[in-house]
């Protein structure tokens, strides 16, 4: 099976980049899942039915979110309602709209378990990610309740990060983290067969400072004062992300490769 993972979609810039590139690359490389962080989506905080309509139409089959979930407070009752939108799994479970795991079908039939948990390092304080992934991992077990799961690990710290692709290594398909906007170059199939990489990047404008227009945050580096609003670049945006394929039979990764099209950043286009 071949699955995508798209990282954090930036404003508008990030849409129009999901909606051009992401249909030729479903048909080229015959993705039988597509899986996009969208927690920036609506003008760079938050998502609403809209934007997540704008990325459904495109093509994607799952959205995640992260720390920006509930910025637009439309989120709090479209996530009800849609199934396919994922919160954080370890956000209190008693308070918390949604649902932070589900198996959803795959183009080719297939079942594909997806998860959105977020890291606690430099991040707002919810309840301890190992023990989510764990629960829900142990909920829908690599080839019997899915065929494929995928893992977006929403955080700051890459050493965060890293203990997750390991903690999950032989019992998921897929781990990517998201949240800081910048691709790395770790991609890599880990012991036990879980494809994984420290952060996917953002699908956004890279002439900024992570997806914001620069003037705003600069002037708050310089001065410690603020002048306004954060807003996201509205250049050319990169469609960050990776794709990898998985054993039919156990479900777990036999490639990996990164996904960057379009934009500022060096070009790199799966050979499948």
């Amino acid at each position: 099976m071949r699955i995508a993972f798209f990282g954090d979609v930036m404003g508008k810039s990030g849409r129009q980049a999901v909606s051009e590139y992401l249909p030729g690359l479903r048909a080229s490389l015959s993705l039988d899942f597509v899986a996009v962080n969208a927690e920036n989506a609506a003008g760079g905080f938050g998502i609403t039915e809209k934007t997540a309509n704008d990325l459904f139409d495109a093509g994607a089959d799952v959205l995640t979110l992260g720390n920006h979930a509930w910025d637009q407070s439309e989120a709090l009752s479209y996530i009800e309602r849609e199934p396919r939108l994922l919160r954080p799994a370890n956000y209190p479970p008693a308070t918390a709209p949604g649902r932070g795991a589900g198996v959803f079908p795959a183009q080719n039939g297939a079942m594909v378990f997806v998860m959105n948990v977020m890291g606690r390092l430099f991040m707002d304080p919810l309840d301890d990610p190992f023990v989510a992934v764990e629960r829900e991992l142990s909920a829908a077990p690599l080839g019997e309740i899915c065929d494929a799961a995928l893992v977006d690990f929403h955080g700051e710290a890459t050493s965060e990060k890293n203990a997750m692709g390991v903690f999950c290594d032989g019992r998921a398909s897929l781990v990517v983290g998201t949240h800081t906007h910048v691709p790395t170059a770790d991609h890599r199939i880990l012991p036990q067969g879980t494809a994984y990489i420290t952060d996917l990047g953002m699908t956004g404008d890279y002439d900024s400072i992570i997806g914001m227009d620069k003037e705003e945050p600069m002037r708050r580096f310089t001065t410690r004062m603020r002048s306004g609003r954060f807003q996201p670049a509205d250049g050319d945006a990169t469609l960050c992300g990776v794709v990898i394929e998985t054993d039919n039979r156990t479900g777990l990764a036999t490639n990996i490769q990164p996904v960057r099209i379009g934009g500022l950043l060096g070009q790199a286009e799966p050979a499948l």
